[in-house]
């Protein structure tokens, strides 16, 4: 073993009980095994209403994954931009930084999903007659789009904080050594903050994006015909909240353990011995 080692001393190994375990194996996709038996299981033993259920809420899956992927991708732009700006010393940049954070993470995301679709089409409305301009006169919101906007401006004021506190974990000798060697401020925060900072960062970035895919059902009451909504209308339709609710649960849960296991993987690929 010892000689394996020293071969290899990349290599990721556990010792448990005098074996050797990889740790690249996660015993918890078990759970995510488990848990799409069991709906499996619903489906085939019950197709009425289980399987109706799955059949009916299967676009809302789609549209699920659609919002909270995209929303996820924009919120890390916006994160950065806004993580880099509350570390800025342009008094202007960091005070608009600042005050974008602390106003949007102390407005419910509920608040600001019916906001940005009932009221924004009400001022860019009354823009568009101010301005004499039809287009925005005529202006109607998106559901999908509106509610990827807000979910995007919500999360991206806590993405900015996770950013800014990872930048700041960084030893202030890292950006010194670098600017040093003839690097720019930028071109150090590029090559050499940035890539240690992600690494710091990636737990709770994870942790975010399994946070934001449970949130996503949020933007059901905004006209998106996601997985609550579908489970809502099936319900509705068919009087049956509890067998609806279990398969929508249930859906969800495999959502987030497959996204929990990914999250997990990556950590594992990205981990590095300080």
């Amino acid at each position: 073993m010892d000689k394996q080692l020293k071969d290899n001393p990349n290599r990721e190994l556990s010792f448990v009980t005098g074996g050797e375990v990889n740790i690249r194996q996660d015993p918890w996709w078990w759970l995510v095994a488990v848990v799409i038996a069991v709906v499996a299981l619903l489906v085939m033993l019950q197709p009425v209403p289980f399987k109706e259920i799955v059949v009916f809420a299967r676009d809302g899956i789609l549209i699920t994954i659609l919002v909270t992927v995209t929303s996820y991708f924009l919120m890390l732009v916006l994160g950065l931009f806004g993580g880099l700006g509350r570390l800025s010393k342009n008094k202007l940049v960091f005070g608009i930084s600042t005050l974008y954070v602390e106003i949007i993470r102390g407005i419910p995301l509920l608040v600001q999903l019916i906001a940005w679709y009932f009221a924004s089409p009400v001022l860019i409305q009354k823009i568009g007659l101010w301005l004499n301009f039809t287009p925005l006169i005529t202006y109607r919101a998106n559901p999908i789009i509106t509610a990827i906007v807000a979910i995007t401006v919500c999360y991206g004021a806590y993405m900015s904080e996770i950013v800014r506190s990872g930048i700041q974990s960084i030893p202030k000798g890292q950006m010194e050594a670098a600017r040093s060697l003839g690097m720019s401020h930028l071109q150090a925060m590029r090559h050499v903050v940035l890539p240690q900072a992600f690494r710091v960062i990636l737990p709770p970035m994870g942790n975010e994006f399994i946070a934001l895919l449970k949130d996503s059902s949020l933007v059901s009451v905004v006209a998106v015909a996601d997985l609550t909504r579908r489970g809502r209308e099936f319900m509705s339709a068919h009087f049956n909240p509890i067998e609806t609710w279990l398969m929508v649960a249930l859906l969800y849960l495999i959502l987030t353990l497959v996204a929990a296991r990914v999250v997990s993987y990556i950590e594992k690929r990205s981990r590095y011995d300080r």
